[in-house]
């Protein structure tokens, strides 16, 4: 487990130094997690080794969300004047991110010839 985990931080650590040196406007986590799934295309065999590991991390991802909570208690004061906008932001760019998600997979579904089973 201990090795998987050095396998995410160190593709997270390498999509911050690839951000940085290029001085790309991606953040590095993401350009890490882009060259993850690339391996994971390329060698199959690591993604079922590194899938109870994964399973457990995701399990866990709800602590993530404390600090956030923390900080939104912190600046309660400062929500009340920035609150109505903050949340007709977060909906909107959850509506387009679940949308985006649906499409992606639809479309790769087609690619990889499964068929769409989408109601009509």
């Amino acid at each position: 487990m201990v090795i998987h985990l050095g396998l995410f931080l160190g593709f997270q650590l390498l999509g911050e130094i690839i951000a940085r040196v290029f001085a790309l406007p991606l953040p590095g986590p993401v350009i890490g997690m882009v060259l993850l799934a690339v391996l994971l295309l390329i060698r199959p065999t690591i993604g079922k080794k590194i899938e109870g590991t994964a399973a457990t991390v995701l399990s866990y991802l709800s602590l993530l969300f404390v600090p956030a909570g923390v900080g939104i208690v912190q600046y309660l004061d400062q929500m009340s004047e920035i609150g109505l906008p903050l949340a007709a932001a977060l909906t909107g760019s959850t509506i387009l991110a679940i949308g985006a998600g649906a499409l992606t997979f639809k479309y790769v579904g087609r690619a990889m010839g499964q068929p769409d089973e989408t109601p009509q």
